[in-house]
C-alpha cells in the first residue's frame, strides 16, 4: 500500500479526510470516469454493425472530437468539457451504453442513449465558447443540455433539433415550431425568454469563491433505472419556484451549521459534493417526507427530498458524504470480501444488512455521533437536541461495531479501517451525552433489537444424521 494511500485509510477510518487525501478520491473518481467513457468509444468502435450502427460509431467519434476541441479551448483541470465528463451523470450513462454494446438485442436502445452524449459535446463546447452547428435529438420530448437546460418539444418521442451556437447564444430549430434562442450565463443555467425551454438551476457555493452546486432536476439519468420514477420530479416539471426557494433558504444557512459540527464536515462537502437532485416526496407519505441517497456510479451527486432546515440539510450532508468517501475508498482498495447475504442487525433499518451495507451505515452513523456530540459542546441554544442526536447515534453504532469487528471477512486493509471506527467511537465515548439522553438512547436501540429478533425466520432444525 502507498504511502498517501495509507494515510487515507487511517484518516477515512476516523471518518476524517484532509485536503490530500479528499483530492485522492477526486482524482481516482475522476480516472475511473474518464477510463469508462474510454471503454464506450473502444466497445462501439469493437461492435458490429448489428450492435452498433456505423452512423452511430462516427457520431461517438464526431462528438469526442468536439469535446477534445472544447477541452483545449479552455484547458485546465476543470474546463467546460473535463467538467461535464466527470459530472455524476456520465457514470450511469456509460454504464448504460456498455450494458447496450455488449448486450445481445439491446441495439435498438443504443442510439437514443449515445444522443445525450451528442449532447453533452454540445453543452460542454458551447461553454468554451467554440462556434459549432450540430443536429441533436429530442427524447421523449426532452431535449437535455447539461448545465443550460431543457428544450421541450411538446410532442411525444424523438424529434430532430438544429442547435447552432456562437457568442455565447445558443439556437435551437425544430421543423414546425418557431426558433428558440437561449443566452449563456455564467456558471450553471441558460436564459431564454422562450416557454419551450426551462434553465438549469445552481444554488450558490456554499463559501465566497466557491463553485456553484447545480441543483438538477433535468438530467435524465439523475434517478436509478431500475425505478426512475421514485420519489422523482418528472420530465422537466421539477420542483417550482416556492419549492426551490425552500432549498436556497435552507442552503443559505447549511455551511455554519456543517462548521458547527466540525470544519471537516464543510471542507469535505466542498470537496465532493458536485450536485444535488431534488426528489418529491416519498410515495404514500402525508407530510413532505424525508429521503436521501448516494449512487455509487455517480460519484459526487446526492439525491434528496427538500430540506426542512439548514441543520437537517447539514445532517444528510454529513451522512451521505461519508457514503461517498467510503464508495470512492472501496474502489481504491479492497476492505473485504464478504458476500451479499443479509444476515446483520442494524439498529437504523427494520430488514437485515448485507455486511457491506452495515458497514456504511454504521460509518455514516458514526461520523453523525461526532457532528451531533461538537454541536452540542458548541451551541448552547441547540445543545439538548443535538445531545438527544449524538446518544442515539452513538448507541445504534455501539450495537452494529461488534459485528463488523468480529467479521472473517476482513482483509488487512478493513482490518485496520474497521479497527479505526471502533477507535473513533471510543474518543466519542469520552464525552457521552447526559445520562437521560444516553439511557433513553439504549433502551431504544434494545427494544428495536427485540423487535428485529422477532421477526426473523426461525432457524431450520440441523438433521440428524
Amino acid at each position: 500500500m502507498t504511502a498517501p494511500l495509507d494515510r487515507a485509510l487511517a484518516e477515512l477510518s476516523h471518518t476524517g479526510g484532509g485536503p490530500d487525501t479528499l483530492a485522492l478520491l477526486v482524482r481516482d473518481q475522476d480516472t475511473r470516469r474518464m477510463l469508462l467513457l474510454r471503454a464506450v468509444l473502444d466497445a462501439a468502435e469493437g461492435a458490429g454493425p448489428a450492435d452498433c450502427p456505423p452512423a452511430a460509431t462516427r457520431r461517438l467519434r464526431e462528438d469526442w472530437a468536439l469535446l477534445t476541441e472544447a477541452d483545449r479551448a479552455a484547458d485546465g483541470p476543470r474546463s467546460p468539457a473535463r467538467t461535464r465528463l466527470t459530472y455524476p451523470f456520465t457514470g450511469p450513462w456509460a454504464r448504460r451504453c456498455l450494458t447496450a454494446l455488449t448486450t445481445p438485442g439491446s441495439a435498438s436502445e443504443l442510439p437514443l442513449e449515445l444522443a445525450y452524449f451528442s449532447a453533452l459535446a454540445a453543452a460542454a463546447a458551447a461553454r468554451a465558447g467554440l462556434p459549432f452547428s450540430t443536429g441533436l435529438t429530442a427524447r421523449d420530448g426532452l431535449l437535455c443540455l447539461p448545465s443550460l437546460g431543457v428544450l421541450r418539444t411538446g410532442r411525444t418521442g424523438s424529434a430532430a433539433i438544429e442547435v447552432r451556437h456562437k457568442n455565447g447564444r445558443l439556437t435551437l430549430r425544430r421543423r414546425g415550431a418557431p426558433d428558440v434562442h437561449v443566452r449563456l450565463e455564467q456558471g450553471v443555467g441558460a436564459w431564454s425568454g422562450a416557454p419551450a425551454w426551462t434553465p438549469a438551476h445552481a444554488l450558490p457555493g456554499l463559501l465566497p469563491g466557491a463553485a456553484p452546486v447545480p441543483l438538477d432536476d433535468l438530467d435524465p439519468y439523475r434517478t436509478p433505472p431500475r425505478d426512475p420514477a421514485r420519489f422523482a420530479f418528472g420530465g422537466a416539471g421539477g420542483p417550482d419556484h416556492a419549492e426551490r426557494k425552500r432549498w436556497l433558504q435552507a442552503w443559505s444557512g447549511t455551511a455554519q451549521a456543517l462548521r458547527t459540527g466540525g470544519e471537516q464536515r464543510l471542507t469535505e462537502t466542498i470537496a465532493l459534493l458536485r450536485c444535488l437532485v431534488p426528489l418529491a416526496p416519498p410515495p404514500g407519505s402525508d407530510g413532505p417526507g424525508s429521503s436521501s441517497g448516494t449512487r455509487r456510479e455517480a460519484f459526487g451527486a446526492l439525491l434528496s427530498t427538500t430540506p426542512a432546515t439548514p441543520t437537517a440539510l447539514a445532517a444528510t450532508l454529513v451522512h451521505e458524504m461519508q457514503h461517498t468517501k467510503l464508495a470512492a475508498l472501496g474502489e481504491l482498495v479492497e476492505l473485504h470480501r464478504a458476500g451479499p447475504e443479509a444476515r446483520y442487525f442494524a439498529p437504523w433499518r427494520p430488514d437485515p444488512r448485507p455486511y457491506d451495507g452495515l458497514l456504511h451505515g454504521t460509518y455514516a452513523h458514526l461520523a453523525l455521533a461526532g457532528h451531533f456530540q461538537r454541536t452540542a459542546l458548541a451551541e448552547p441554544a441547540r445543545r439538548e437536541a443535538a445531545w438527544a442526536e449524538h446518544a442515539r447515534y452513538h448507541a445504534q453504532v455501539s450495537a452494529a461495531l461488534p459485528a463488523l469487528v468480529a467479521s472473517p471477512d476482513l482483509t488487512p486493509a478493513g482490518r485496520r479501517f474497521v479497527d479505526g471506527m471502533a477507535a473513533a467511537h471510543e474518543l466519542l465515548s469520552a464525552r457521552p451525552a447526559p445520562r437521560g439522553h444516553t439511557a433513553r438512547a439504549q433502551a431504544y436501540v434494545k427494544a428495536v433489537r427485540t423487535l428485529w429478533a422477532q421477526r426473523q425466520p426461525p432457524t431450520p432444525p440441523i438433521p440428524n444424521r
